[in-house]
């Protein structure tokens, strides 16, 4: 190894020695870089839906939440009646394309 700091770490992997301990959760870790990451995956969630509150920790998972997420659902699906007719549609876009 080049460096004193990379033999360290290959060490701890032989032994199964985890000093980076989480402090919002019991699990520890062999290296920082696996601590941050998973703080980050599971305890650090800055994105948050609007519609039901959930929170994401990478904003491509928001986006995909919001594609099925029932509340934004509702409000952008809601039943359009046709004057020509009566017929009830459901979403502004099967309306457009009843029309």
């Amino acid at each position: 190894f080049k460096r004193n700091s990379s033999l360290t770490q290959h060490k701890r992997t032989h032994i199964m020695e985890k000093p980076y301990q989480c402090n919002l959760c019991d699990k520890s870790f062999s290296q920082k870089a696996g601590l941050k990451t998973h703080q980050f995956r599971n305890h650090i969630k800055p994105y948050k839906c609007k519609q039901c509150k959930m929170t994401f920790s990478r904003s491509l998972s928001l986006a995909r939440h919001k594609r099925t997420c029932t509340h934004q659902r509702t409000h952008w699906e809601k039943p359009y009646k046709c004057n020509q007719c009566d017929k009830t549609l459901l979403g502004m876009s099967s309306f457009t394309i009843h029309i």
